[in-house]
């Protein structure tokens, strides 16, 4: 998973965790061994790896910008 995380680096992402009700959202700015640190609105969180389902790049409408419902 890390090196598919390593992916998404610089990228806004949309990221699921493995019990479906928890979604984090954010720059992911980092891949370590055991977590992806994501910046949003300044601040920096770190998601432990083991947990993350699914990481998708935020979705975008046809003219570039970001969609502001996201229905998964």
């Amino acid at each position: 998973m890390k090196e598919l995380a390593a992916k998404f680096i610089e990228k806004e992402c949309i990221i699921s965790s493995f019990d479906g009700s928890h979604q984090y959202g954010g720059v992911i700015k980092e891949v370590t061994d055991g977590a992806i640190l994501v910046e949003k609105d300044g601040k920096i969180e770190a998601i432990n790896l083991d947990f993350v389902i699914r990481i998708r790049e935020y979705p975008k409408n046809k003219n570039g910008k970001k969609k502001s419902v996201v229905l998964d």
